[in-house]
């Protein structure tokens, strides 16, 4: 299916997917290496990577070469900041919550506990301040950041016996990064943070009790069906996970300006195509999960996501008192989501509520 984006100004024209480009492909001035922390082509993540990728050349008539690695084949899943900081590679691909070690804010432009849903994000980043705090603190590192993709909401995660009170997460080990690992961890739980190319053996071997991932689409493709039995709803650690691009600065501020604007726009059409791609794949992956495979769906109870819930706010809240950078990203996060709780109420949520009432 050729998916067409249109970028304006900077001399760029209309560019496609997969469809190649009317004009001859120049010589790369620049070839630059992409590490990521997904799995080489792994469905929605990994070949998010490989579009935008393929988006940089195409829209750059050729004039930046972007080679994909996978985890592991240059840099392990967890080294792709360090890696690129340095200028081991060019660019990087994964998401900031795994670099929680090098400033806990970094949280905030991945996906927080209870918080901003992938469209509401996108309206912080773009619209709200939050993409020029992300620029400030990444510019510490020697990084540009830009946003290449969203999940939407995930999935509560893959368990192999129910959780029917708060009780059930003690002692549970289970897979879980950033926030959500921490309000696990206040809640009696052990979480671990492990790269997707480690989750099914270590669901399968009891070395984890539990893990979550992402939803039905990338569920699937990893067969965690075949590893654990109940599959919980809703993903309250993670309600629209932003995916990133990083870019070493030296390298970024020396490419020409023209260049400079191909490269944050073809981030900003993948980051939108990445979250229509799951809203459309995640249905179907899930009837096939229900249907061919007999997974058990069930939603968190009541009481267990009133307790979570109370632990993520005391969570972001320490988060915020670490340092005045966290403060400031933190104050900027929830004015943009009290904000959209109130307009969200009126209009998703008051839509879904009356669609779901009048079809019965």
């Amino acid at each position: 299916m050729q998916r067409r984006a249109f970028l304006q100004g900077a001399g760029a024209a209309t560019v496609a997917f997969g469809a190649g480009v009317g004009t001859a492909q120049a010589k790369p001035d620049h070839k630059w290496k992409m590490v990521t922390t997904w799995p080489k082509n792994f469905p929605g993540l990994g070949t998010g990577a490989n579009k935008l990728a393929e988006l940089i050349g195409q829209m750059s008539g050729g004039r930046i070469e972007v080679k994909v690695y996978g985890a592991r084949e240059l840099v392990p899943a967890f080294e792709v900041f360090d890696a690129v900081s340095r200028g081991t590679a060019e660019m990087g691909h994964g998401s900031a919550y795994y670099w929680k070690g090098k400033s806990e804010a970094a949280q905030f432009f991945s996906s927080v506990p209870f918080g901003l849903t992938g469209q509401e994000m996108n309206g912080w980043l773009y619209y709200g301040g939050g993409m020029e705090l992300w620029q400030e603190l990444y510019a510490g590192f020697g990084l540009v950041p830009a946003a290449a993709g969203n999940t939407g909401v995930q999935m509560g995660g893959w368990f192999n016996k129910e959780i029917n009170s708060v009780d059930d997460l003690k002692g549970l080990k289970m897979r879980i990064p950033g926030l959500g690992g921490e309000v696990l961890r206040r809640a009696g739980g052990t979480p671990v943070n492990l790269p997707g190319g480690e989750l099914f053996t270590s669901l399968q071997s009891g070395a984890i009790d539990a893990t979550e991932w992402v939803g039905p689409y990338n569920d699937l493709a990893f067969g965690l069906y075949k590893a654990a039995k109940y599959y919980y709803y809703p993903g309250w650690h993670e309600p629209g996970t932003t995916l990133e691009a990083m870019v070493n600065k030296e390298v970024f501020d020396a490419l020409p300006d023209d260049l400079q604007a191909i490269v944050l726009n073809a981030c900003k059409v993948v980051n939108q195509d990445m979250l229509a791609e799951y809203t459309a794949r995640n249905p179907t992956a899930l009837q096939t999960l229900l249907d061919e495979h007999e997974v058990e769906l069930r939603k968190y109870p009541d009481d267990v996501l009133v307790k979570l819930r109370e632990i993520a706010n005391e969570v972001v809240a320490e988060i915020a008192e670490k340092d005045a950078f966290s403060r400031k990203t933190y104050a900027s996060y929830q004015k943009f989501l009290t904000n959209s709780k109130e307009w969200s109420a009126i209009s998703d949520l008051a839509y879904l509520k009356a669609r779901d009432q009048l079809s019965g």
